[in-house]
């Protein structure tokens, strides 16, 4: 089935997330396939994904990669990403792909 798929980047410098990245596409297949065409485009999607604001506290203060890795632990990451969904169109319950991008380094998928 084709649908909208997106690579999520969260930009993690000194344990903070300062913004999230993302790049969307429009393909088919099955959802193996889909994460696998994702995972294959992490590298050179990343410099040209589209940049969002991070989630602040009611102070300001950017989350850490602990705190959001305690979201992700229990499923409730998504909430999180509902701008990237917007602005992309995407339908409930979107095909996602998550890389932490480490003081620069893109990393490995989540």
């Amino acid at each position: 089935m084709e649908e909208i798929v997106l690579n999520i980047y969260l930009d993690i410098d000194d344990g903070r997330i300062k913004n999230f990245r993302a790049a969307s596409y429009r393909i088919d297949g099955s959802d193996e396939e889909k994460v696998n065409f994702l995972r294959s485009k992490v590298e050179e999607d990343y410099s040209s994904s589209y940049k969002f604001d991070a989630p602040q506290d009611e102070r300001g203060g950017l989350m850490t990669w602990k705190s959001f890795e305690k979201l992700r632990k229990r499923n409730l990451e998504i909430g999180l990403f509902e701008e990237i969904f917007s602005e992309f169109g995407v339908p409930d319950e979107p095909l996602i792909l998550v890389t932490p991008v480490i003081d620069g380094k893109v990393g490995v998928p989540a």
